[in-house]
């Protein structure tokens, strides 16, 4: 799935950081929802089933990293889609971000803190203390420029690569679901 594309610049990002800055901050969208297959494979859906066992429905989670167990504070990914559209520079681009799900919500930490409750569709997701930052495949498939300015530690609060959830109810989430915030930190 990899594509040859142009990469953005850091003149690019910061330009258009306040449109990225100013998703939803209570109540967004569920853009896209994407699983990931082995082999670095992407499959989009239009609904899925999240679940506290299994994560997201079909996504290789479960089968772990470097034959160790799944991380139960990694099971499911969300990243801000403004911010990853800009990165991608194209919708066809955004799957290999490689996070399960897209949505058009203020991800920094002071709006989504570690503990946050989101509801989903019929699911709820807790927010993990796990960190998100780019790594060298997010490098290679979105460019130099867009790992440093997602990564930078001015903008780390951000959470511009996106946030890790884990699955405390089960249930069925479908492309353009209400993602809300659940009053109260838990944890």
């Amino acid at each position: 799935m990899e594509m040859q594309s142009t990469h953005i610049t850091t003149e690019a990002f910061a330009a258009a950081l306040a449109e990225l800055l100013d998703s939803p901050r209570d109540a967004g969208l569920l853009e896209m929802i994407v699983a990931r297959l082995p082999k670095e494979k992407r499959r989009t859906c239009s609904e899925v089933y999240l679940s506290p066992d299994g994560g997201l429905a079909g996504d290789r989670w479960l089968l772990g990293k470097n034959g160790r167990a799944p991380d139960p504070r990694a099971q499911v990914s969300l990243m801000n889609a403004r911010v990853l559209r800009l990165i991608a520079g194209e919708e066809g681009r955004m799957p290999l971000a490689g996070d399960n799900l897209i949505v058009d919500l203020d991800l920094s930490e002071v709006n989504i803190p570690i503990g946050q409750r989101l509801a989903v569709g019929e699911a709820i997701l807790e927010v993990t203390d796990k960190p998100h930052t780019g790594c060298s495949k997010f490098n290679a498939r979105y460019g130099k420029a867009a790992l440093q300015f997602i990564n930078a530690p001015e903008r780390k609060e951000l959470h511009l690569r996106g946030i890790y959830v884990r699955v405390v109810q089960a249930g069925v989430v479908h492309l353009g679901d209400k993602v809300h915030k659940i009053e109260g930190i838990y944890s």
